[in-house]
């Protein structure tokens, strides 16, 4: 299938990085790309890395892979009823966290600490590093190196959720110095600094995600009841995480009221108490909720461009400020009741020993530990920068779980 049978897409959009020989014309290029993202073994490690809650410490929660899945589910369902390509936006919901090391953001904190000196670390810059440096599946003969998955130029720019440099006083950035070329070429054509439709729809589509999942997981394993919200203490808490960590252009009233909008939802669940009964009313409230933040974007972004096809950079996504307002309320319960709970604090502090202790130790080792297939390029790096860069992709490129194991071994 040619770009000319996709609407919305041209042959700019199908474009790789490396040509590759003509293969059967059944799937079309975004369809191959959605697989090559599937089977890529990044994705794989995500079912052992960090969501919210520790992987592997309770069956329930999400690990960044079942989280990973239902953001790239629900873009798929909002692109397509814009008229978004439906294997673009997948593409960009299962690579959107392929770059985030042990730990989730503790861990990407860590790392980011670890390599002021080389122009940091952020998790959607090592994104862009996995999908087009460090996966195995195309060689790049010209660079003598691996092109990544060598994904058409659409289906990357879907997944820059940053697309910039490194900023003096901005935590978010797209991509490192090193990987720059990569970058000019996905942007192509590109207004500066602006994202296309199917990049929003995924960006949206993550805050949706984890905003109703992640408060869906806390309430399970006991960490919230959500009846303490009707508390005016909690009440007042919560609105001030939502404005000071989410959203700071809402009024701390829009916020307060965001509260009283969710809580007055008819499927807002009651007392959970672990039943079987209680398990299906949960279930119902993050189908309803996720539902609720996904149809009213859908139905202010065709009010303000028109039914479509929405594709590339014809629209941007319109999410009405108030959905805003209840998605950070959300986000705020997740951050009050888990990332603040008692004993996290000591929890985050080993997990960033165990990282900065395993980065001194392979910087010491000088190569000798890394596994075989990042040995070339710690060997043909030409400075310090870059070997010490190829020491990052290695520990980035860990789970919760090996990444233990690793510390065990080297500094027993």
């Amino acid at each position: 299938m040619s770009a000319r049978e996709i609407p919305g897409y041209g042959e700019a959009d199908t474009a790789r990085l490396v040509t590759e020989p003509i293969k059967e014309g059944v799937r079309s290029p975004f369809a191959r790309d959605r697989a090559r993202v599937l089977h890529s073994s990044a994705l794989r490690r995500l079912a052992a890395k960090t969501q919210v809650m520790v992987a592997g410490q309770d069956d329930f929660p999400r690990t960044r892979l079942t989280h990973t899945l239902e953001v790239a589910q629900i873009a798929r369902e909002l692109g397509e009823a814009l008229g978004c390509d439906a294997d673009i936006v997948e593409v960009a919901g299962l690579a959107h966290d392929l770059g985030h090391p042990p730990f989730g953001h503790n861990g990407e904190d860590e790392l980011n600490r670890l390599t002021e000196s080389i122009g940091g670390f952020e998790g959607n810059a090592q994104t862009l590093r996995v999908l087009t440096r460090l996966e195995a599946k195309v060689f790049d003969p010209e660079l003598e190196r691996s092109a990544g998955l060598n994904l058409t130029r659409a289906c990357l720019d879907a997944s820059c959720k940053y697309p910039w440099a490194r900023k003096e006083g901005e935590r978010k950035f797209g991509y490192y110095h090193d990987d720059s070329d990569v970058f000019a070429w996905l942007r192509e054509g590109a207004p500066a600094e602006r994202t296309c439709l199917e990049e929003q729809v995924m960006d949206w589509s993550d805050d949706v995600a984890y905003s109703v999942h992640d408060v869906e997981d806390a309430v399970h394993v006991g960490l919230v009841d959500l009846d303490l919200l009707a508390e005016p203490d909690v009440r007042n808490e919560l609105v001030t995480i939502a404005h000071e960590r989410y959203l700071p252009e809402a009024s701390i009233e829009e916020l307060d009221s965001a509260i009283d909008r969710l809580r007055g939802l008819e499927y807002w669940p009651a007392r959970f108490t672990g039943s079987h009964r209680d398990m299906i009313e949960l279930k119902r409230f993050t189908s309803y909720l996720i539902g609720r933040f996904c149809v009213t974007a859908q139905i202010a972004t065709q009010m303000a461009f028109g039914n479509g096809p929405l594709t590339r950079y014809s629209a941007e996504l319109v999410v009405p400020d108030e959905v805003r307002q209840e998605v950070a309320v959300m986000k705020a319960i997740t951050v009050k009741y888990v990332m603040h709970r008692e004993g996290a604090e000591g929890e985050y502090a080993r997990q960033r020993e165990i990282i900065a202790e395993l980065v001194h130790a392979l910087t010491l080792d000088e190569g000798r530990s890394l596994e075989t297939w990042l040995l070339p390029a710690y060997q043909n790096a030409q400075s310090d920068a870059e070997r010490f860069r190829v020491i990052i992709d290695q520990v980035a490129s860990l789970t919760d779980v090996s990444i233990v194991q690793w510390h065990k071994r080297l500094l027993r």
